[in-house]
Parts: structure tokens; sequence; C-alpha cells
């Protein structure tokens, strides 16, 4: 979580209508949760190509032969100077929904927990279309993320690894209106990166679902959001090799941090990271 060739296919996005039921609630967390009712959703098949996993989050628990947690605060607070303490016990699902749960609390030493979790070592994949459809926490400090590193970070380490961020977004200063993704790798024995953001016309990404996407080849890495391309890299160059190499998933919400900077009197608790499904699409 740091920071050309012609395109497959575009499919457009419909937005789901308005239902009549309360999606508010408890989680198991115990805290009241919001799922939005509006917002795009996506294509359940795309043309030539075919569905190899997907998490549609409609049990009772997180699927452990998908996702393992991490927890803790890591090194350095992630490598980013992070303030919160990842548990297990930030995850929660309701009504067919992944929740993450960010929370003002004291444990293990630190001020706030949440959920990092991870299909390392589970469901790593080359090449595809990724779709996730989800809606985001908000705040100054709240960083959530949703992002892909190299299978072989055990053994190269991170940048050499790579490491591909389908979306971050860094809350407050009025920042909820805003996504990035960006790719992150070794070139010449240091670290590059390449990015790009885009942003809404009106409201936040916290108002209602979106479809966050990568479409991803031997050649290059595009963006999307709701289905609208925003970011590019040409991943030709040798120097690129990185992603030409399995990737793992990762989806956490950091609280603080480098990039967003500590949360203030401004920041209200718990904050919510709702994740629909997760999709991969590769080629026939």
């Amino acid at each position: 979580m740091r920071s050309i060739q012609t395109l497959f296919f575009f499919f457009a996005l419909a937005l789901t209508a308005c239902v009549p039921d309360d999606k508010s609630g408890p989680d198991q967390t115990g805290t009241t949760v919001t799922i939005p009712t509006q917002g795009a959703t996506s294509p359940t098949s795309y043309s030539n190509m075919s569905l190899v996993w997907s998490d549609e989050f409609d049990g009772s628990s997180l699927n452990s032969t998908h996702w393992t947690h991490e927890t803790g605060n890591g090194t350095n607070g992630w490598g980013n100077n992070e303030l919160q303490f990842y548990r297990p016990q930030n995850t929660s699902m309701k009504d067919g929904h992944l929740i993450i749960t960010a929370k003002k609390e004291a444990f293990g030493g630190k001020e706030y927990t949440s959920s990092r979790i991870i299909t390392k070592g589970k469901k790593d994949f080359r090449y595809g279309r990724v779709d996730i459809r989800a809606a985001l926490p908000k705040g100054q400090g709240i960083w959530p993320a949703l992002w892909m590193l190299g299978a072989n970070f055990d053994t190269v380490s991170w940048p050499a690894c790579g490491e591909i961020d389908i979306m971050e977004m860094v809350g407050g200063n009025g920042r909820e209106n805003t996504v990035h993704g960006t790719v992150h790798w070794q070139n010449a024995g240091n670290h590059a990166q390449f990015g790009g953001k885009t942003t809404l016309s009106t409201g936040t990404f916290s108002d209602q679902f979106a479809v966050y996407s990568i479409i991803w080849d031997a050649t290059s890495i595009r963006w999307l959001v709701d289905n609208k391309q925003y970011h590019v890299i040409d991943t030709t160059p040798a120097e690129l090799d990185e992603f030409r190499r399995n990737f793992f998933f990762i989806f956490n919400v950091a609280v603080g941090g480098n990039w967003p900077g500590s949360p203030n009197q401004t920041t209200a608790f718990p904050q919510h990271l709702i994740v629909d499904y997760v999709r991969v699409f590769q080629a026939n």
C-alpha cells in the first residue's frame, strides 16, 4: 500500500435500484453498519473471458480457504507509520457483504484497531480483469485499500515483488471524492512508482457503491472506476517484469500513516469498508 494497448471490452455498468428494506443494523463486531442501497454494479460475465475466482461474501464468516488475517502493527506501522492494530475481530459479514471496521479503541499498545486480510498462499493470479464492488469509509486519517502484492514477496521482499494498488483513498480535507490507482516496483535496485487518480464530480466514495477494476495483461495495466478508465501503465519495459508474475489480494483499512496523516477531532469512529464482491476474469 504505497504511493498502449487496446482495451479488451467495455460493458455498461448499471445503477442498482433503491431497495425498500432497511440495511442499517449491528454487525458481528457490535457496531452499527449502514450498507448503501445504491451505486454501480458490474456484469457476472464478459465476452471471451471466464470467471476464474470470486468471493461474494455470502457466508456467516470469512472464508478461510480464500483469506488469512494479518495481525498487529507490522514493522514501523506496516512501513507507513500507521497507527492501528489489526485484529480478526474487526472483520464481519452482513447481508452478503464483507465489512472491515476501524475503531478508536486501545489494543496491543495502539489507540485504534482494524483488520487486514490477504489471499497469500491461497489465491493468486496473473493477468485478467478484477472487479471489486465496495463502499468506502471516510474521515481524516482513514486509509482504505484494495490491492495486490507479488506472490514471491517472501523471497524477494518489497518492492522487488511488485505492488498493484487497485484502489486507495485517503480521508480528510475533502479527499473522499478521489481514489488512486498505483503500481510500485524495483528499478535498478531502487523503489519506483507510477500512479493516477480520479475524482467524482459530486459526492464521495462513501455515499454509495462503486466498482473498482483493473484490466491486466502482459503489456499493460488499466485502472477503471464504474467501467471508466482513468489510468494506464505500459508494462513492456524489462524493469517492469514484476507485473508478469502472480499476485495475491490484500484488503485493509489503515488508520493514520505517512500519506493520510493522523485522525483528529473531526474523525468519526467506527468507520467501515464494505465489500460486496471481488471477481477475477481471465481470457479464454
